[in-house]
C-alpha cells in the first residue's frame, strides 16, 4: 500500500492519502479539533483529490475521516478570527473543492463513522456511494452560526429528501441518527462500525471492478440532470451579516447565541 500523508499546520491536523488495490483513500485527521477542516486542509482536500487521477490504476475514490469523526465541516473558530468578506471567500473556496470531489471522473465512497456536520454533510453528499456505521450522525446546525445554504448544498439535500426534510434539519438544527439518515436516504448502506473499514473495502473493490467507461457515462448522465434543474433560489452568500458574526462568537465562547430579529 503506498501512503503519502500531507501534514499542515500541525502535525495532528492532516490529509492522508492512501492507495491500494485499485482504491485511493484519503483520510481527514484533525481529532482534537472532530476532523474540523481549516482553509488550509480544504486547499490540500482539493489538491489531493485530483492527484489520484494521476494514477491511472486508481478506479475508486474512498473519503473518510478519522477516529469516530467524519468531519465536523469548516473550522468555525477559523472564521471568527477572519472579516465576513473573508468568510465569504473561504465559503466560496471551500464549494469548489466539494464540486471538484463530486464531478471526479472515478465514482466516489464516502465512509461516514461518526458525525458529518455542516460542510462535513455537504461533502459527504458530494460522494456518489455515502455507507455509515451506526454511530454516524448527520445535521446542519447553521442556523445557530447565521449560517445560510448556498445554492449547490440546498439541491443535493432536496434531491435526496425532499423539501420538508431539508427545513426540519437547518430549522430545528437536530442530528440524525444513523437508521433515520438511512432511511431518509442521505446513506446508502448501513454497517456495523467493527465491519465499516472490511465493508468499505469490499465495496470499494466491488465498484472498482465494473466498466469504468459504463460508471463515467452513467456519472455524468446523473450530474446532467442534477444540473439541470432549476436553481432553488438565487443569491450567492452562504451567510447572513451579523447574524454569522455572533453566531461564530457564540460558538467560541460556547454560549447561546443572541440573534437580532430579521427587520420587516
Amino acid at each position: 500500500m503506498q501512503v503519502r500523508t500531507t501534514r499542515l499546520e500541525a502535525e495532528d491536523a492532516k490529509i492522508i492519502y492512501q492507495e491500494t488495490a485499485g482504491l485511493a483513500i484519503i483520510t481527514i485527521h484533525r481529532p482534537q479539533a472532530k476532523n474540523a477542516l481549516t482553509a488550509n486542509m480544504w486547499d490540500q482536500l482539493a489538491k489531493i483529490a485530483l492527484q489520484v487521477l494521476d494514477n491511472p490504476k486508481n478506479k475508486v475514490l474512498i473519503l473518510r475521516g478519522s477516529g469516530e469523526n467524519f468531519t465536523a465541516g469548516s473550522d468555525i473558530k477559523e472564521f471568527n478570527a477572519i472579516s465576513l468578506e473573508k468568510a465569504e471567500e473561504a465559503f466560496v473556496h471551500m464549494e469548489k473543492t466539494i464540486s471538484t470531489i463530486e464531478r471526479l471522473p472515478i465514482p466516489t465512497i464516502g465512509v461516514i463513522n461518526g458525525p458529518a456536520m455542516g460542510a462535513g454533510l455537504e461533502l459527504a453528499l458530494a460522494c456518489d456511494i455515502r455507507i455509515g456505521s451506526e454511530k454516524a450522525k448527520l445535521g446542519i446546525p447553521v442556523g445557530k452560526l447565521g449560517i445560510t445554504l448556498n445554492n449547490k448544498f440546498a439541491q443535493r439535500l432536496v434531491q435526496l429528501v425532499g423539501p420538508s426534510t431539508t427545513k426540519d434539519l437547518v430549522f430545528t438544527g437536530r442530528m440524525f441518527k444513523a437508521e433515520e439518515a438511512f432511511k431518509l436516504g442521505l446513506l446508502n448502506y448501513l454497517v456495523a462500525e467493527k465491519d465499516l473499514n472490511k465493508y468499505m473495502i469490499r465495496m470499494g473493490k466491488l465498484v472498482a471492478g465494473m466498466s469504468p467507461q459504463s460508471l463515467l457515462a452513467v456519472k455524468q448522465s446523473v450530474q446532467e440532470c442534477v444540473d439541470s434543474v432549476p436553481k432553488l433560489w438565487q443569491g450567492s452568500t452562504p451567510f447572513v451579516g451579523a447574524d454569522f458574526s455572533e453566531g461564530c462568537a457564540a460558538f467560541v465562547e460556547k454560549r447561546q447565541p443572541h440573534f437580532k430579529r430579521q427587520p420587516k
